[in-house]
């Protein structure tokens, strides 16, 4: 048992640290290609263009050993080392990286530079699968960035927006105080009818498909084999007003103890005499098996055991 519990304790954490690394919940959520004077500046004090990588997953993302490139055709043009322990990037969190041309500046610089027209894209550490990428159109204003946005930052759906946008460097773009489903719902319905009836619906739906499947698998059939049943009866015993069909798949034991209550008994004790008769066969007090007659054992109880009635002597 405990080699169990460490196994699937192996297999949970190591299910973790894969997740923790998958790159594939990275996307460009920005890029500015041409900025203004009110650009920010790099490590060197300089203006230019870069690219905003953002983690949407709950799990922190190493992307140490993916590579950054403006050519389709060339998709290990720039590559983000893996020995800097900066390149694990928290969740829900944003890191620049600058387009300066020179991929020497640093770990977060890029050996290109950003012009408008061109497509950014983010690619795998295996050289060949692009994670993501964003378009720069050709006319991006000076000073302006195009940017994916998501309506609701908690569903963490990102866009791109064909309109320029100002530029956001490490801000998710995203509106932080869109109103939830259920805040919705509360101002479409205040007072909760709508729910009321929809829940009310489902529940009585329900119902009545489980009512329908218990007729369909076990009602119906019984009710069918006991038409069959009525149907296969073979002649019965009458008694005065009553009768009594005895069906042929009863045992004749069973038959032979009622055609006999019937015979010996009379008036309302009749229906007494069935079951007592019925009884006594189910509790093996009938020990014959010859057709149309039975033989009751009697059978012994304290009331009647005289020799319980025997005084005892001392000795």
């Amino acid at each position: 048992m405990r080699k169990v519990l460490t196994s699937v304790l192996v297999l949970l954490v190591s299910a973790l640290a894969l997740r923790a690394q998958n790159v594939s919940d990275l996307i460009i959520s920005e890029a500015l290609a041409q900025p203004d004077s009110t650009g920010i500046l790099d490590d060197y004090g300089r203006r230019g263009g870069w690219v905003e990588l953002y983690n949407k997953s709950t799990g922190t993302v190493n992307f140490g050993g993916c590579y950054l490139t403006d050519d389709r055709s060339d998709l290990r043009k720039s590559l983000i080392p893996k020995s800097d322990l900066r390149t694990n990037l928290g969740p829900r969190q944003t890191i620049i990286l600058y387009c300066s041309g020179n991929g020497h500046d640093g770990t977060f610089y890029a050996g290109f530079t950003l012009a408008p027209g061109k497509t950014v894209y983010l690619v795998s550490n295996d050289g060949r699968t692009v994670i993501d990428s964003l378009q720069i159109p050709s006319g991006l204003p000076l000073g302006k960035s195009v940017i994916k946005l998501a309506p609701d930052i908690r569903q963490q759906h990102f866009a791109p927006v064909a309109e320029p946008a100002v530029p956001s460097p490490a801000i998710v773009n995203g509106d932080q105080n869109a109103a939830t489903k259920g805040e919705l719902m509360k101002e479409r319905d205040p007072y909760g009818w709508i729910l009321t009836v929809v829940s009310v619906s489902v529940v009585f739906s329900a119902l009545a498909m489980l009512w329908f499947l218990f007729w369909l698998l076990f009602d119906r059939p019984a009710k069918k084999k006991a038409k069959d049943g009525d149907a296969s009866t073979s002649p019965g015993i009458t008694k005065g007003k009553r009768t009594v069909i005895l069906r042929e798949s009863e045992e004749s034991e069973v038959a032979a103890a009622i055609a006999l209550a019937l015979d010996m008994e009379a008036g309302g004790d009749t229906y007494a005499a069935i079951a007592t008769a019925v009884h006594l066969y189910l509790t093996e007090a009938v020990h014959d098996v010859e057709p149309g007659i039975v033989t009751i054992r009697r059978s012994e109880s304290g009331w009647n055991n005289k020799s319980l009635n025997f005084r005892k002597l001392p000795k």
